[in-house]
């Protein structure tokens, strides 16, 4: 039984690892069904990590999953597919699919044994592309069009399934400007029609203009969760990302956008970070 009525996804002390590598300690985290949330930190955080332990592709090392209240990774895969559609960072295709068979991919949860796509399934294809104007792009084969192009398509392949979650792993970071604000539109009505998404980001003042909830994660472990007028802020950003960052309201919708300052980092200006690296092995850095 799920905690909350509205809760639709609950996450307790998560951890997970890699080998002997830990990426996520102790996360738990809540989200209620509708909710639009960024999540957003530093590389190497554990965004994406997270995203793949939802989804089931990693069992984590301690903690649980559950998406409706049910165990994700005691659950069946159909099951998890009908539940929750995924966009990955990076899609490498080497079969020569059509770009119209890749977005029917995301109606294969719904396949009785072996039967063929149905006319419903073939229009949903068709809808998800009209959607995210790949339609021109059917009949093409998806390893011929561009990264930009391809990514759409596997965005439409997500929406085709029809999942009540999306899970999104910087879904648009290869596209141009112009196609990431059409993608975000396109999310925002999706989730205004009821869907629940989870989006890893880096571009902060995209995730300020579209998500209500900002989820910041450095080291592993959840530094701030809350509304982005409370969090998206100078003082959290600047420490989130170890460089100073100044906080402004968008001319438009009024929502924060961020700035950053060159030549400001904490991370280490020049010399500072290479003085650290140099002195992990023991060395003098040279006079260059």
């Amino acid at each position: 039984m799920l905690d909350d009525p509205k809760t639709l996804i609950e996450i307790d002390a998560l951890t997970c690892a890699y080998g002997e590598h830990v990426v996520l300690r102790d996360i738990s985290l809540r989200l209620a069904a509708g909710e639009m949330v960024g999540l957003l930190g530093p590389n190497g955080s554990g965004k994406s990590t997270l995203l793949m332990a939802l989804a089931g592709v990693m069992k984590p090392g301690h903690g649980s999953i559950k998406v409706a209240g049910q165990d994700v990774h005691g659950a069946e895969a159909r099951w998890r597919a009908r539940q929750m559609a995924s966009v990955p960072q990076r899609t490498t295709v080497s079969f020569p699919f059509k770009c119209l068979s890749a977005v029917l991919m995301g109606r294969y949860p719904y396949l009785e044994g072996w039967g063929d796509y149905s006319r419903d399934d073939l229009d949903l294809a068709l809808t998800a592309m009209e959607q995210t104007a790949t339609l021109h792009l059917a009949g093409r084969l998806l390893p011929e069009v561009s990264g930009g192009e391809a990514q759409m398509v596997i965005i439409a392949r997500a929406l085709a399934q029809q999942a009540p979650i999306l899970l999104l792993d910087e879904a648009t970071s290869a596209l141009d400007a112009a196609h990431k604000i059409q993608i975000f539109d396109l999310l925002r009505e999706k989730n205004r029609q009821g869907a629940t998404l989870l989006c890893v980001m880096h571009d902060l003042n995209l995730a300020a203009l579209y998500c209500q909830r900002l989820v910041f994660l450095k080291n592993g472990q959840i530094m701030a969760d809350g509304p982005k007028a409370q969090i998206f802020t100078a003082d959290i950003l600047s420490e989130l990302y170890e460089t100073e960052i100044r906080v402004v309201q968008h001319p438009v919708t009024g929502d924060p956008q961020a700035y950053f300052v060159p030549g400001a980092s904490h991370a280490g200006g020049a010399g500072t970070s290479g003085d650290r690296w140099h002195a992990s092995l023991g060395r003098q850095p040279a006079n260059l």
